[in-house]
């Protein structure tokens, strides 16, 4: 019987791994994962934070720069972008296997850009070159500005993860960013088939809000509101798909798709359970469907491969999934309001998580050298 991870594949759904560091690399556990059917990579500031200040894999590269003028930000670059080419060279196989389908690595620009277009670009740029490989995706938050750079950046062939998405109404946005992208590297008179887009969707997130919300309901009388705690997430995320099915069904996509253009999937993020009163696979099992990829953090992964059920359920429950919204909408928990603080609360998140990993790395940096020079 096949693994859960190759049961998904059959459903049309890749499985990738929300995590990485040097560990995972020289340890060959990266690479046993990608044996066992992980298709691709996703990292993030609080990942890369927590890698480097929890062991002593980066020592040696951190006291290198010793007496040399790099800013923290350079050396944070300079062993995140070591990390990043060794796992794209790992899973260069699969891209190739699955003809630029998977096997991709991704590197977020700084959480810093969020709200700067042209910010945003020329770092994508660079990090993309400096990289230098074919399956390096840049991850572009969903933010205002970053739809405009998300475009500018697929018109000159640059794969991008769009990330940070919770709203229904800028997830149309986004998809309408890609394809304008594309169209622009038509004009241009480059090949399609070479550049590649996911959209990813936070699901875990938009329940830890909602029930919080259905909770103070609750709490002043609506008691049959219970019955809606813990579906909003998988309702947004199964309303998504739909979205991306018309979106990417339409003649206008078709025209692109007969010049080589790929379908920029929908990508399943925050997918561990962060309520313990829920399956520690609640994200995963009723979102398994075509043209779709999960990323999953290492607990998520294992209880996955132990007891995951695998099933074409995306595109189960729909109309349950709208009722859920209009059920909420009536009480005054209105989505757009929901899921807008969640981008500006993520957003900061890996700010916040970026700036540390900065700290980390020059008080890590000064104190390696310090140690060294005695």
């Amino acid at each position: 019987m096949d693994s859960p991870i190759r049961e998904a594949q059959r459903y049309g759904q890749s499985i990738w791994y929300d995590n990485i560091s040097r560990g995972l690399l020289i340890s060959g556990e990266l690479g046993r994962l990608v044996d066992q059917g992980i298709t691709g990579v996703t990292s993030n500031p609080t990942i890369f934070e927590k890698a480097v200040a929890s062991g002593i894999d980066y020592d040696d590269d951190l006291i290198k720069f010793e007496g040399t003028r790099a800013s923290v930000q350079e050396v944070y670059e300079s062993i995140a972008i070591q990390d990043i080419r060794d796992a794209t060279d790992l899973l260069y196989p699969v891209y190739e296997r699955t003809k630029s389908l998977d096997g991709y690595v991704s590197l977020e620009v700084s959480p810093f850009l969020a709200n700067d277009t042209d910010g945003t670009v020329i770092e994508a740029e660079r990090l993309f070159k400096a990289v230098g490989r074919p399956n390096l995706m840049i991850k572009v938050p969903g933010t205002t500005e970053g739809i405009p750079a998300i475009r500018s950046l697929i018109g000159k062939g640059i794969n991008v993860n769009v990330t940070l998405i919770f709203s229904l109404e800028s997830y149309k946005m986004i998809q309408e960013a890609y394809i304008d992208g594309l169209e622009d590297l038509d004009r241009s008179g480059k090949y399609l088939g070479n550049v590649a887009s996911v959209a990813s969707f936070f699901v875990s997130r938009v329940d830890t809000a909602v029930d919080t919300l259905i909770n103070k309901y609750i709490a002043e009388g609506s008691g049959y509101l219970e019955d809606y705690l813990g579906k909003a997430a998988n309702s947004n995320a199964k309303l998504a798909y739909q979205s991306f099915k018309e979106t990417f069904q339409s003649k206008r996509f078709t025209s692109l798709m007969v010049k080589g253009a790929q379908i920029q999937r929908p990508l399943w993020a925050s997918t561990g359970t962060k309520n313990s009163a829920y399956s520690d696979l609640a994200y995963i099992e009723p979102l398994i469907g075509l043209n779709t990829v999960n990323t999953m953090p290492p607990n998520t992964l294992e209880a996955f491969q132990n007891h995951g059920r695998v099933a074409p359920t995306i595109e189960q429950n729909v109309e349950e999934a709208k009722d859920t919204f209009e059920v909420l909408g009536k009480v005054g928990i209105r989505m757009e309001e929901v899921t807008g603080k969640l981008l500006i609360e993520g957003v900061n998140s890996f700010a916040e998580s970026f700036g540390n990993l900065l700290t980390n790395i020059d008080q890590k940096k000064t104190k390696l050298v310090s140690l060294n020079s005695i």
